[in-house]
């Protein structure tokens, strides 16, 4: 079986030769999915579809993002304002939830992977 050949690591200023793409000491490290598996099951929990979802979208209707910016928006998901990360009381608290438009919530996500990916790197 014929083997790739080596190339330089992609990583900036590093000589090592490899097959990989990076060398060992440069791979990056992937997050693990499969914590956040664990805990994303919760969503689906009565608690969280019967009562805590419901009544945050009660009580507060509007994205609360797009309100600091004067514009009224319907608000269609509930977000964590702090990333509960399977601690239960943390997902349950009321006052760490605030109502969020789709595209409000969609970029407070992406925002925080890149900040935790940034992190990651710097480690």
């Amino acid at each position: 079986m014929a083997l790739k050949p080596l190339k330089p690591c992609r990583h900036p200023g590093c000589r090592s030769l490899t097959r990989e793409g990076y060398c060992p000491k440069h791979k990056p490290k992937r997050a693990s999915r499969r914590t956040s598996a664990e805990y994303h099951s919760w969503y689906s929990l009565p608690v969280w579809t019967d009562d805590l979802r419901p009544a945050q979208l009660l009580r507060e209707p509007f994205c609360r993002e797009c309100a600091r910016r004067g514009v009224r928006t319907w608000a269609t998901v509930v977000d964590h304002v702090e990333s509960h990360r399977g601690d239960w009381q943390l997902f349950i608290d009321p006052a760490n939830h605030q109502s969020l438009c789709e595209r409000c919530h969609n970029r407070k996500t992406a925002r925080e992977m890149a900040e935790e990916r940034k992190k990651n790197r710097s480690r």
